[in-house]
């Protein structure tokens, strides 16, 4: 209780208001000294300065982190998200994207689903504050109003708010990998898109299956599932010495004369250091068939081979790859790996996706890429 002037003052308590929570503060008005202990009796526990505890929530955070796991693979199929699980005055941001209703959380999900084609997945979600929970996602488009229909890759956070008062979501925030200005409107993540919109032609067929973990502005980590290789010696990883010898393979050159599909892209790989040696040149057999089954190669220096896969790191680029080039890419690879404290491998693998002869350089789709000691998406 404090007196200033002979007059007593008492504490006012006063709600401000937030998006998802009430905190409380104190003020001070006089109070008459008539009937003072009576009337002061009912606060004489409250201290000066303190908030007021508020009552106990019934949020059941654990739970909602469940049906996070349940709901967010629904972002964009038939079935969609639940929307009674979100405040009517839900916020929702992104780099370039903000909505401040359910409605409008709705609308940029549907449109998204009908010009993009968007897959999603979910690798984690997870409570990080008293109403917060993170999730970790990757989503794949293709933009299908193009002609050459680019595939955009975004990775990153979306860190959810919950309104106590409701045990509702009332806010959510994507952030993405690929940038560091993720406020809302980031020109950086404009340019982001829009740099994924160039023309790179991929054919129409099989390649190894991989899952896209995280995209950054430098690089993209996945994880390959195991594949078949056949292969042969080569000379340089920009060079074609040995393609004659492992394409011969697959169209018949073994000893059952079986025609094996065509796949993409034509691996030349190196564990050496410099880049210059113990080069193998690579292609991957269709999926579905295992190493017993295969027929055996007519050329003893061609074998088949099982690739356990893994995780790596790939840079995307266009254009002729010649050896410069391509050492040129593996060292800005390894330096931004380093950078971000990834352990790499030694060597390397260059991806061709098209054939030099029929495509034009600027679409040509090429690959760097490195394998990985480990990687983790805490």
């Amino acid at each position: 209780m404090a007196t200033v002037n002979q007059q007593l003052y008492r504490p006012i308590l006063t709600a401000v208001g937030s998006d998802c929570r009430r905190h409380v503060t104190t003020r001070f008005l006089p109070v008459p000294r008539r009937n003072v202990t009576t009337r002061l009796r009912p606060i004489l526990s409250l201290e000066v300065g303190k908030e007021v505890a508020s009552a106990p929530s019934t949020v059941n955070m654990e739970e909602l982190v469940g049906f996070l796991y349940e709901d967010l693979p629904h972002l964009f199929d038939d079935q969609g998200i639940d929307k009674t699980a979100y405040d009517e005055r839900v916020k929702f941001r992104d780099p370039i994207t903000k909505h401040d209703t359910i409605s409008g959380y709705l609308f940029n999900i549907a449109f998204l689903k009908n010009i993009f084609t968007p897959q999603f997945q979910l690798h984690w979600a997870k409570q990080t504050g008293p109403y917060e929970i993170t999730t970790r996602w990757t989503m794949v488009m293709k933009f299908i109003p193009l002609p050459w229909k680019p595939e955009l890759v975004f990775t990153g956070l979306s860190i959810m708010e919950v309104n106590p008062e409701t045990n509702k979501f009332c806010s959510h925030l994507d952030l993405w990998d690929s940038i560091k200005n993720n406020d809302y409107f980031s020109l950086e993540g404009l340019v982001d898109v829009f740099k994924q919109l160039r023309i790179y032609k991929t054919p129409d067929l099989e390649t190894p299956k991989y899952q896209i973990l995280k995209r950054t502005a430098n690089y993209e980590v996945r994880n390959y599932e195991p594949f078949i290789v056949v292969e042969t010696i080569g000379d340089k990883l920009s060079g074609s010495s040995g393609f004659n010898n492992v394409a011969g393979y697959i169209f018949g050159k073994n000893s059952t004369m079986e025609k094996i599909p065509m796949t993409t892209p034509v691996f030349t790989q190196t564990t050496d250091t410099q880049l210059s040696s113990d080069v193998s040149v690579q292609i991957v057999i269709p999926s579905g068939k295992d190493l017993s089954s295969l027929p055996m190669p007519n050329e003893e220096k061609v074998n088949l081979k099982k690739l356990e896969g893994g995780f790596a790191a790939a840079v995307k680029f266009s254009g002729k790859p010649t050896e410069d080039v391509v050492q040129a890419k593996e060292n800005e690879l390894r330096s931004s790996l380093s950078k971000d404290g990834l352990r790499a491998k030694k060597g390397c693998m260059l991806a061709r996706y098209n054939d030099p002869g029929r495509t034009w350089n600027f679409i040509m789709r090429n690959e760097v890429i490195i394998w990985l000691e480990d990687f983790s998406l805490d």
